[in-house]
């Protein structure tokens, strides 16, 4: 079932879940565009009054993008002119998103900026931190800030900290805090160590599944400007599953 955090006649918020696909995904796989898609049928349908009533297939237009494995709050339009506005905030920076994540390890700094230049191997879907001046490579920053630190066994030094992207790059934030020496809990492609871990033993509470499944990173808030208001929006959920469920100094 969806988990629908705003909707107009022009656009709908949505939390993401961990394992599904942001736009329509090959096969049976579920993703978030088809789910949708049906929620409006539905919709339709009931507010016609009539279940026999055939209409056209509602309208959904994919504005940005999360990784299968990450879990976020997001946007869709539900008409063109709207998905057009929304994508130009896009393509110009102006809409903003913020992470929580768990991070392998400690930063040196409460606060830090990272900036570093991302080349991305479009053969195996991955990316990697190359020198400045490497051709095909993309600036990429971010500024990384630690909310709370713990030992955790048998994972040792976990630390819960918000991301702010300063450029949208492929796996970013996946690459970079990898590339600086602490890589997100649970992220198999750029933390190959966290694959090899046991799982955790009985009373840990960290649940079994999650050490297999959970990437540690959500997209917990999103701003942007309403298309047909102009009225800017931000919306916040916090995630409350996998390794997350250890932490309490969410963002208020």
């Amino acid at each position: 079932m969806l988990n629908i955090l705003y909707e107009d006649e022009a656009i709908l918020v949505v939390w993401k879940p961990v394992g599904m696909e942001s736009q329509s995904a090959r096969g049976f796989q579920a993703d978030m565009v088809s789910e949708i898609r049906r929620y409006l049928s539905t919709k339709n349908r009931e507010d016609n009054h009539n279940l026999s009533t055939k209409s056209t297939e509602p309208y959904v237009g994919v504005i940005h993008r999360l990784d299968k494995p990450v879990s976020g709050v997001m946007v869709y339009a539900k008409e063109k002119k709207a998905a057009a506005a929304l994508s130009k905030q896009v393509s110009e920076g102006k809409m903003h998103k913020k992470y929580l994540t768990v991070l392998c390890g400690k930063p040196v700094d409460n606060v830090e900026k990272y900036v570093d230049y991302l080349l991305k191997d479009e053969k195996e879907n991955v990316s990697r931190i190359v020198d400045m001046g490497i051709k095909g490579g993309k600036r990429a920053e971010l500024i990384c800030r630690a909310l709370e630190t713990k030992e955790i066994p048998p994972y040792g030094q976990l630390t819960l900290a918000e991301i702010e992207l300063l450029t949208g790059r492929h796996h970013q934030i996946r690459v970079q805090m990898s590339g600086h020496g602490m890589p997100i809990w649970g992220d198999n492609r750029y933390n190959p160590e966290f694959s090899q871990r046991q799982p955790a033993e009985p009373g840990t509470r960290i649940p079994r599944r999650a050490l297999r499944t959970d990437v540690a990173l959500a997209a917990f808030e999103l701003t942007f400007t309403h298309p047909v208001t102009g009225k800017q929006l931000t919306f916040r959920q916090n995630p409350s599953g996998g390794i997350f469920r250890q932490f309490g100094a969410f963002p208020s």
